[in-house]
């Protein structure tokens, strides 16, 4: 008896082709996705640089403004200048929160200063800049926000199982969120 060939549909090629090709489609989709997610936290970290190069821009004026009224607090000019100068010298994302910390941390002690000295209060380039300030202040902290959702969705996305794997294979790693410095829940106290 003659065997006759099966000319049927070959399913024997199909199936592994058609695997493959879902694991290959699978694979490339999380890579991306990965890649989005990443991307996205760059880009918010550079939304966060840029709000802070905004006030640390604002601080010249603000320090000659302040000058201009004698305040006997040189000290206090002194470190806003240093923080400025950290800021702009800070190169990683660390180093910039840390450098931002500092700023934050002496503007609040300008801000009780200025409040023992009316006049300067009651100065119209003063007040501009401290309603440019106080805007830069609120761009920050959208900012920041904003980051930190990034951060959040981008360190869950690389720890989720299958994603975890390929963020393994490929060197996606942990990111860090921007946090409060120590002590910020504390009013600066300042001492004439």
């Amino acid at each position: 008896m003659k065997k006759t060939a099966n000319k049927g549909f070959p399913w024997k090629v199909v199936v592994p082709v058609a695997v493959v090709l879902l694991l290959v489609v699978w694979f490339v989709g999380m890579f991306n996705g990965l890649i989005s997610a990443q991307e996205s936290v760059d880009s918010a970290w550079s939304n966060v640089e840029s709000v802070y190069q905004r006030r640390a821009d604002l601080i010249p004026n603000l320090v000659e403004t302040v000058k201009g009224y004698k305040i006997h607090e040189a000290e206090l000019l002194t470190d806003i200048t240093k923080a400025r100068s950290a800021w702009a010298s800070a190169v990683s994302p660390d180093d910039k929160m840390a450098a931002a910390d500092s700023l934050d941390n002496a503007f609040a002690k300008l801000m009780v200063v200025v409040e023992n000295y009316p006049d300067l209060k009651a100065s119209q380039n003063f007040l501009a800049l401290q309603d440019e300030l106080a805007g830069s202040e609120n761009r920050i902290n959208v900012a920041r926000q904003r980051y930190n959702d990034a951060v959040r969705l981008y360190n869950v996305k690389i720890r989720r199982f299958p994603a975890n794997i390929i963020a393994g294979l490929f060197g996606f790693e942990k990111r860090e969120m921007f946090k409060a410095s120590s002590g910020a829940e504390k009013v600066p106290e300042v001492k004439f």
